[in-house]
């Protein structure tokens, strides 16, 4: 698959086949994604790679302590504390794409619970990743790690696999760490669902709209 032909295709995938992955491939992503570039070749990521009984058992009780309404609380601060526009229109515009796809109302809070409580598990699919940073690197090892995100996601592309980016599952930093034993001195960024799409599940009909180059490129010549 060519770059741009990936890059053009790629969405956030919230249904998955019950079709397993298997380690070979993960390896072959993460193989390729490690060539992402870093500042003086810090590669300041992690990965834990969660399938089987351990994401069952981690999914588990991220989506009870969700459900009991623990918020969670992030490693660091993802999103603004008061949206401007134009970005506070865009988030309302994308969630509200995805609830009228999927026909649930404004009012139906249980519909709506239960397709947030999703993120969590991964929305089903057969492998969760989880991204972290070592905590003692600096803001430029955000935009590494991006980079090997992103990354990983043009690579799952080239196998026939899709991705969902999940900023989510790092409210759960304090149920992940333990649960994993693993990352206790990082920051964990976001997971990432893999898996197989259902093409014909609902939820992954929709496309959230780009911005024209236009609207954010000046040209300087």
């Amino acid at each position: 698959m060519h770059v741009i032909t990936a890059l053009e295709q790629r969405k956030s995938t919230r249904a998955f086949l019950k079709r397993d992955v298997t380690e070979e491939q993960i390896n072959t992503m993460l193989n390729a994604a490690r060539h992402a570039p870093s500042g003086v070749n810090t590669q300041p990521w992690s990965v834990a790679v969660v399938t089987g009984e351990s994401k069952k058992n981690l999914q588990t009780k991220i989506e009870a302590a969700f459900r009991s309404g623990d918020k969670g609380k992030r490693d660091y601060q993802y999103y603004p504390t008061e949206w401007a526009e134009p970005y506070k229109s865009r988030r309302k515009a994308c969630g509200l794409l995805m609830y009228s796809t999927l026909g649930i109302k404004r009012e139906d809070k249980e519909r709506q619970l239960n397709q947030w409580a999703a993120n969590y598990r991964a929305f089903d699919a057969p492998v969760m990743l989880l991204f972290f940073m070592d905590s003692g690197m600096q803001s430029g090892s955000y935009m590494d790690c991006g980079m090997f995100i992103q990354s990983t996601m043009l690579s799952a592309m080239d196998l026939g696999l899709r991705t969902c980016p999940l900023a989510s599952l790092a409210d759960y930093q304090h149920i992940v760490k333990p649960e994993l034993d693993f990352g206790h001195d990082k920051i964990l960024l976001c997971g990432m669902a893999v898996g197989y799409e259902d093409t014909e599940a609902l939820v992954n009909s929709y496309r959230t709209p780009r911005e024209e180059v236009g609207s954010f490129a000046e040209f300087f010549r």
